[in-house]
């Protein structure tokens, strides 16, 4: 893991016209359902952010690359939530848990679109919400706009902390004479 974030992040500092393809690809795997498990993309969005405090890239291309991204991610996971909830619930590694199935399909109930939301900031839930605002029918309208939001408020507060933390290490490591 640690080498592909390194070698992505050398890619990016070298080539910084590809920072929005960049952020959208790996914003997408980090709001695919289980996908984003496997793919260190929260990493990856918080070391592209901070190489904007380097002045290696800019912040803009990273936010929209990685809105999009998230948007295409997360109604790919709400779509095969949809589409295929019960046979995904039906595997034998869920359907030993129905009772989490039932505590999701609760959470959804009982906090709705608030609950899509939530997951854009928890990243155990983030391999998982969209999918189950899908498998718990969740309105589409309602899940467009709470989703929509969300996903732009990820993709500006993943890489922006990543700034932000690149701005302080640079401030402590001249404050020590590096």
């Amino acid at each position: 893991m640690d080498a592909l974030i390194e070698t992505t992040l050398a890619f990016v500092r070298e080539n910084a016209a590809w920072a929005f393809w960049i952020s959208l690809v790996f914003a997408i795997g980090e709001n695919l359902a289980l996908i984003s498990i496997v793919i260190p993309s929260t990493a990856i969005l918080l070391g592209v952010g901070a190489l904007v405090a380097t002045g290696q890239v800019d912040f803009l291309p990273i936010w929209a690359g990685a809105t999009i991204g998230a948007i295409i991610g997360s109604f790919i996971s709400y779509a095969i939530g949809w589409v295929y909830g019960d046979t995904l619930l039906s595997f034998r590694p869920v359907a030993k848990h129905a009772d989490l199935i039932e505590k999701g399909n609760a959470a959804f109930r009982r906090w709705g679109a608030l609950a899509v939301l939530i997951g854009h900031f928890f990243g155990p839930l983030r391999a998982v919400v969209f999918l189950m605002a899908g498998i718990a029918r969740l309105n589409l309208p309602v899940f467009i706009v709470i989703n929509v939001v969300g996903c732009a408020l990820w993709a500006y507060v993943t890489p922006k902390f990543g700034e932000v933390a690149g701005y302080v290490f640079g401030w402590i490591w001249r404050a020590l004479g590096f």
